[in-house]
């Protein structure tokens, strides 16, 4: 992919967050978004080799579209200033979906991919059976969370997207995570600063990193939803 083109692209569209100006440089986001499907496809498939689970996910699924959603959004600019995409199996990486945890990276204007996995704001069925889970197997969790790769690159579950200022109902304010059962969100995630002028560093980059966050990943899917009674 061409970063720098990419990365220019995207810091005249925060100088110009308007349809207009999008509108007339719609062919530059074209061959853009092309390139970026590309990096996309090829992430799944080197995701897949140590992740079968996603490695039939759709790529054009995959990514984010640029457009905001601004409805309840005090900003009003129309358009977002990163490309994005999220890796999940069958595709389900929203929450209003099934739910369950996602790969996730980011190229932003900045020279910057942010970079991480786990579940965004999960759907409350998710975040029941996360907290449930996280009762279950305290050891498992403990496990993941001293993994050295994980921590090394991730340190640990972010906190940035908000947390209770009490227990949930029905869990041990006692319990050795309670400050993580709290959690409205499970994701790690970090920044890293890009060399603009070796782009053939980038693919291989993002699947290391994803590869770190593979132990986390693995024990949220062990995560069960407790089906409703009838």
């Amino acid at each position: 992919m061409h970063l720098r083109d990419l990365n220019g692209y995207l810091q005249e569209l925060a100088e110009n967050n308007n349809r207009p100006w999008f509108v007339m440089n719609k062919p530059r986001y074209d061959i853009l978004r092309e390139e970026f499907l590309q990096l996309v496809t090829d992430v799944i498939v080197e995701v897949g080799k140590f992740d079968p689970a996603v490695k039939f996910c759709n790529p054009k699924k995959a990514m984010f579209r640029i457009n905001r959603d601004v409805r309840f959004a005090h900003d009003k600019s129309p358009y977002k200033t990163h490309f994005s995409a999220a890796l999940a199996p069958n595709d389900q990486r929203r929450p209003t979906q099934a739910g369950g945890p996602t790969y996730y990276f980011q190229l932003n204007g900045e020279g910057r991919l942010h970079i991480g996995a786990g579940e965004y704001i999960p759907p409350p069925h998710r975040l029941k059976a996360l907290r449930n889970h996280i009762v279950e197997d305290p050891a498992g969790l403990r496990k993941v969370l001293n993994n050295r790769a994980l921590k090394a690159r991730y340190g640990s579950i972010r906190e940035e997207d908000g947390k209770l200022q009490r227990p949930p109902k029905g869990f041990d304010p006692e319990h050795e995570h309670i400050e993580l059962i709290k959690l409205k969100s499970f994701f790690v995630w970090t920044d890293i600063d890009l060399d603009l002028n070796k782009p053939d560093l980038l693919l291989p980059l993002i699947v290391s990193g994803l590869k770190d966050t593979l132990p986390l990943v693995k024990w949220m899917r062990e995560a069960k939803v407790e089906e409703e009674a009838e």
